[in-house]
C-alpha cells in the first residue's frame, strides 16, 4: 500500500474523521491488523480563515502547494486536501507536486454517477456554493445539474458552518435548518445532495433527510485508500 499525505486542519474536527475513515477502509479492504500508511501536515485553519474572508486566495495557493510539497518531500505517495472549500486551489497543489492529487470532485461525480443521478444540490460553504470549481468538475467531467440554496439560506449554510461545526458544535436547530433547505431543494428536482462542506456530516446524516446524501468526507477519503492501494 502507498502512503497517503493529507493535509489537514481545516477544520481539525472533520480531520479526526478522515484519519479514522482512511484505516477503517484499509482494514475492511486489507484486513487482519492492517492500517493505513498516511502522513498528515496540519495547517492553522485560524490564518486560513482569515484568508478566504479576505478573498486572499493567492495567498491560500502559496500556503495549500507548501503543504503538498511538504507532504511529497515527506514521503507521501499521493495527496488529499481534508476540505471542500480549499480545492479552490487544487491547480496550484498539482502544479507544486509530481504525485497525484485526488480531487474531493471527481471523487464525488463517480459515486453521484453510480447512482445513475443527472441533478443534485450543493451544500458547503459560500465559496462552494457560489464558485464553479466544484460545479464545473461535475458538470464537465460526469454531465450533473447542480443547484444551490437561493442566497439567503446559503448565508445560514456558511454561517452555521463557521460559527458552530469547525467550533465542534453541533445544535438541533441548526439540523432544522438544513433539513428545511434540503427539502426545498428536493422540491426543485434534486434527486440527491452533496455534504460538500467536511463538518457537514457531523450535522446531517442519511436518516435526517428523504434523499439520498453524499458524504464528500467519506466518499474521498474512501476513494484514497482504493487509489492508494492500486498505485504500482
Amino acid at each position: 500500500m502507498k502512503t497517503i499525505g493529507l493535509i489537514g486542519g481545516m477544520s481539525w474536527e472533520s480531520s479526526i474523521v478522515y484519519y479514522e475513515l482512511i484505516n477503517k477502509k484499509a482494514k475492511e479492504l486489507l484486513g487482519g491488523f492492517h492500517s493505513c500508511q498516511s502522513l498528515m501536515y496540519t495547517v492553522d485553519f485560524d490564518e486560513i480563515v482569515k484568508l478566504q474572508h479576505e478573498d486572499k486566495w493567492e495567498e491560500l495557493d502559496v500556503i495549500m502547494a507548501d503543504a503538498a510539497k511538504r507532504l511529497e518531500k515527506a514521503g507521501a505517495d499521493l495527496v488529499v486536501l481534508c476540505t471542500n472549500t480549499m480545492h479552490l486551489c487544487s491547480k496550484a497543489i498539482k502544479d507544486n507536486i509530481s504525485i497525484p492529487f485526488l480531487h474531493i470532485a471527481e471523487a464525488t461525480g463517480i459515486a453521484i454517477t453510480n447512482h445513475d443521478m443527472k441533478k443534485v444540490a450543493l451544500l458547503g460553504t459560500r465559496f462552494t456554493m457560489e464558485k464553479d470549481f466544484y460545479k464545473k468538475v461535475l458538470a464537465d467531467k460526469f454531465g450533473i445539474e447542480v443547484i444551490v440554496p437561493d442566497e439567503e439560506e446559503r448565508e445560514k449554510i456558511h454561517q452555521i458552518i463557521y460559527g458552530e461545526l469547525v467550533q465542534g458544535q453541533i445544535k438541533p436547530e441548526s439540523r432544522e435548518v438544513y433539513k428545511k433547505i434540503i427539502k426545498r431543494l428536493e422540491k426543485r428536482g434534486a434527486e440527491g445532495v452533496i455534504l460538500g462542506c467536511t463538518e457537514i456530516p457531523l450535522l446531517i446524516s442519511e436518516s435526517d433527510v428523504d434523499i439520498p446524501i453524499f458524504d464528500t468526507t467519506k466518499i474521498h477519503a474512501e476513494k484514497a485508500v482504493e487509489l492508494a492501494l492500486s498505485i504500482r
